[in-house]
């Protein structure tokens, strides 16, 4: 598709990515915070596709970021974007640096390379990539102030992440129950399945589970169910869709569902508590934010206990869930880097609600 590319006088200053497994946001950001133009394409999985392909994604995100700026002149709006010189769309350098959070950036090395990959594009002179759990941290931090907090992200998978104004940063590698974790939207899943399978064929105690995960699908029995998922007659990724039903469960007074949402507001306090205390906030007032699918959905069954641990742990902490989009915290921290103003991290968050 053509994209079109701001002339020096509105040049983008930061292009922002958010990339996660289900969809990529791009955003060109002009130094003074304004949107002039925005892009979305489908999910970024370097482990599934290589990194060619997972870039060729994020491409897909600029292009349309790069298309959607509209021409400049009479009537056009501040900031608009126009084609460079004659001749009509021009192609990259978009913007003076890429600031990218994306899932799959779990090690130092896996950043570098996803680096590497998008500096070759030509997009930015400077590219700078970190972990997708980071975009939600810097969006729910203050407007204006050095960044200083933890973020705990629970969607399909679970991960937290710390940073302060100084550099540091503290973080766990997340990959999956090799590196400890537990739990997230596709491990509560999978968990719910296992309870309800034992509690069918009678190798565990019983629980709604055993009803309600299969009568979501309009299957009678969790033998009916295992079987559409290993035969294929029932797409793994549809899985994720039973969290809510393990939640409803749970609500209805189920022992066993009640103790899957109970361990996982623990790995959630667990995890912000530890990153808490690697960067030395554990007494000291520090945002605590909370993102993801699972964590912004509202179960009393799991807010109330994750404030309530976080109140235990780290008495002084400011818990707060984080509505903004990630890319607001991906453009954020490409703004910190150029050591823009606070009026344009103000004007920034305010075009994103």
């Amino acid at each position: 598709m053509g994209v079109s590319r701001p002339p020096a006088g509105v040049r983008a200053a930061v292009l922002a990515i958010d990339a996660g497994n289900s969809k990529t946001d791009a955003a060109l950001v002009g130094a003074d915070g304004r949107v002039l133009g925005t892009g979305r394409a489908g999910g970024f999985q370097p482990q599934l596709t290589g990194i060619g392909a997972a870039v060729d994604v994020l491409e897909q995100a600029v292009a349309q970021a790069a298309g959607a700026c509209g021409p400049s002149g009479a009537g056009a709006p501040a900031g608009a974007c126009a084609p460079s010189g004659a001749g009509g769309p021009a192609g990259p350098p978009y913007a003076d640096t890429v600031s990218a959070c994306l899932a799959g950036a779990d090690f130092p090395v896996e950043e570098q390379q996803l680096a590497d990959a998008i500096a070759a594009r030509g997009w930015a002179p400077a590219t700078r990539v970190r972990n997708d759990t980071f975009a939600i941290l810097r969006a729910g931090l203050p407007t204006g102030r050095p960044p200083r907090g933890v973020a705990v992200v629970c969607g399909a998978g679970i991960n937290c992440a710390g940073m302060l104004p100084d550099g540091r940063t503290a973080r766990f590698p997340s990959v999956g129950r090799i590196s400890g974790d537990w739990g997230g939207g596709g491990g509560l899943a999978r968990e719910a399945l296992w309870c309800a399978a034992r509690a069918e064929d009678g190798r565990g105690g019983p629980t709604g589970l055993a009803a309600a995960l299969p009568g979501h699908f309009g299957l009678g029995s969790m033998a009916a169910l295992i079987e559409a998922l290993h035969l294929g007659h029932l797409a793994q990724r549809r899985v994720h869709e039973l969290v809510p039903v393990l939640f409803e469960v749970a609500a209805a007074g189920d022992v066993v569902a009640a103790a899957l949402v109970e361990r996982q507001a623990e790995e959630v306090v667990t995890m912000a508590s530890v990153a808490l205390a690697r960067l030395d906030l554990l007494t000291e007032e520090v945002p605590v934010l909370l993102g993801g699918g699972v964590l912004t959905a509202g179960h009393p069954q799991l807010d109330g206990p994750i404030r309530a641990g976080l109140a235990e742990r780290a008495p002084l902490a400011r818990v707060s869930v984080v509505a903004a989009p990630p890319v607001l915290g991906a453009a954020l921290l490409g703004l910190d880097a150029l050591d823009a103003p606070p009026a344009a991290h103000a004007e920034l968050r305010a075009h994103f609600g």
